[in-house]
């Protein structure tokens, strides 16, 4: 899971850009990056750590141009190396400069593909350097001798046809202007937007609603799948909808984790539907455990607060923050390698022993991956003085690897694949674990919004929206599980 953003002004956006990244940096804490158009050229920056790190004041005064793209970067594949971090760029035709969210499941075969038959050589292991090599081909394919919108958009109806998974992406072309485009089934989330200014429209293409809110701009809508925009240098906004365009199944981990509760995404707003989640949730334990013991019930920070109240107030029990959060440690889901994120937790996480001491706790999740944490912060609230912990998942049992972009590639890794819930219970520690079923979660997510077709489930259900190749899970468990990403960082 990574960021992206676009900004096309009419003064300098760096600074736009930046302050969009640090809005987005929930989304991926590894690399960040920048890439301007100034006239016909192009000014980039990228490097490894936080957006804080990565970029100086003698880096901003070099990002000169009205327009241009940034990306936060989250490690699913690839060696971590400051190469991979984007945008990455091309110069032929025209340069182009590319971010990507998301995940392409046919990356392999597209590599050969460019190197046998498109005469393309992909230097990294990074599946967004194959999808900007796709783009680079069609445009050059579809251009002839000039670009113009339609050959724009037939180049990306180009990249639709022949890279499968998810990705949602901005890409500058140079004299051409800001792209941005969406995978079709819509499985990662895209925005536009705009706003006015003295010197004509300016407009945004960014992962989530809140940067158009905190930058000014008003939401136009989402991207649709399979859906490009195209902002010419002359300020004119180009749509075009392409007939690759599938059913609209965004990936629910996105409401269930990654986006802060402040956006909209898909016309569904993220703090609603984790409302609901809390909501479907004290009713499966009224209904199932009416006699239920619990004294208080207690969120870990952050992402299941919202969940978490309104659960409470259904249950008529004491709400309460037990587990202070160290702000200064970033997410721990989406810090690279196992060994990091155990120790994070602790460094993380402190909890409150007045709210513990003799009591019969509830605490409540978003999810429950690879158990890890849960068992660590289950054991501090014990030490806590807890009589009894029980544990509760505003998500299901996550069973299977998520494959379009979302770090759980290895089912072994996965506490809850080919185990009972009764099973993981006892794995963490818990006196009690209840988890919120898909139905309900969907449903919950869902609300009213009737334009949705479904969700991209996949995690808790194995189904995936785009399809799998035959050994692909197999294969890609080799690829990115924690044991080898270790062995990579060993290696350096």
């Amino acid at each position: 899971m990574c960021g992206v953003v676009g900004i096309f002004g009419r003064s300098p956006v760096a600074a736009r850009l930046y302050d969009a990244l640090t809005i987005l940096q929930h989304r991926g804490q590894d690399a960040a990056g920048m890439t301007t158009l100034d006239g016909r050229r192009m000014r980039s920056a990228r490097g490894i750590g936080l957006v804080r790190d990565v970029f100086d004041a003698r880096l901003m005064e070099g990002l000169t141009g009205d327009v241009g793209i940034g990306h936060v970067r989250y490690p699913t594949a690839g060696l971590d190396r400051p190469d991979e971090a984007q945008p990455m760029y091309v110069n032929a035709p025209w340069g182009i400069a590319l971010g990507h969210n998301g995940n392409l499941v046919n990356d392999g075969s597209l590599s050969e593909d460019l190197f046998n038959e498109d005469r393309r050589h992909v230097n990294t292991e990074s599946d967004s350097e194959v999808l900007l090599n796709v783009l680079a081909h069609e445009l050059s394919v579809h251009a002839g001798e000039g670009i113009k919108p339609s050959t724009v958009f037939a180049a990306v109806d180009g990249v639709h046809r022949r890279c499968q998974g998810a990705y949602a992406a901005v890409a500058l072309i140079a004299g051409v202007g800001l792209l941005g485009f969406r995978d079709p089934h819509g499985i990662r989330p895209a925005v536009l937007g705009k706003r006015e200014s003295e010197a004509g429209d300016e407009y945004i293409i960014a992962s989530e609603s809140v940067v158009l809110d905190i930058l000014g701009f008003d939401l136009i809508d989402d991207l649709a799948p399979g859906e490009s925009a195209l902002i010419t240098l002359d300020g004119k906004l180009h749509r075009h909808q392409s007939d690759q365009a599938r059913s609209h199944t965004p990936c629910i981990f996105e409401y269930v984790y990654f986006a802060r509760p402040d956006s909209m995404i898909d016309d569904l707003s993220v703090y609603k539907t984790r409302l609901r989640m809390g909501e479907k949730l004290a009713e499966k334990i009224l209904r199932e455990w009416p006699d239920h013991d619990i004294d208080v019930v207690i969120p870990i920070p952050d992402t299941s607060r919202t969940a978490c109240l309104p659960l409470a107030q259904m249950l008529d029990v004491k709400y309460r923050e037990g587990l202070i959060k160290n702000r200064y440690i970033g997410r721990t889901f989406i810090m690279p390698g196992q060994a990091e994120r155990a120790r994070s937790v602790r460094r993380k996480l402190n909890t409150i022993e007045l709210e513990f001491r003799r009591k019969n706790v509830l605490l409540v999740d978003d999810s429950i991956v690879r158990g890890t944490t849960s068992r660590q912060i289950i054991q501090m609230a014990r030490d806590a003085g807890a009589k009894n912990v029980y544990m509760a998942s505003a998500s299901p049992p996550v069973r299977h690897p998520n494959v379009y972009g979302i770090d759980m590639p290895a089912a072994s890794e996965l506490v809850a694949a080919g185990r009972s819930v009764e099973e993981v219970r006892q794995l963490i520690g818990a006196d009690r674990l209840i988890y919120q079923d898909l139905d309900d979660l969907e449903a919950a997510v869902r609300g009213k919004n009737t334009a949705i077709d479904g969700f991209d489930s996949s995690c808790f259900n194995g189904r995936y929206v785009t399809g799998l190749a035959d050994g692909y899970l197999e294969a890609l468990e080799k690829k990115r599980s924690d044991a080898i990403k270790e062995q990579r960082r060993a290696a350096g």
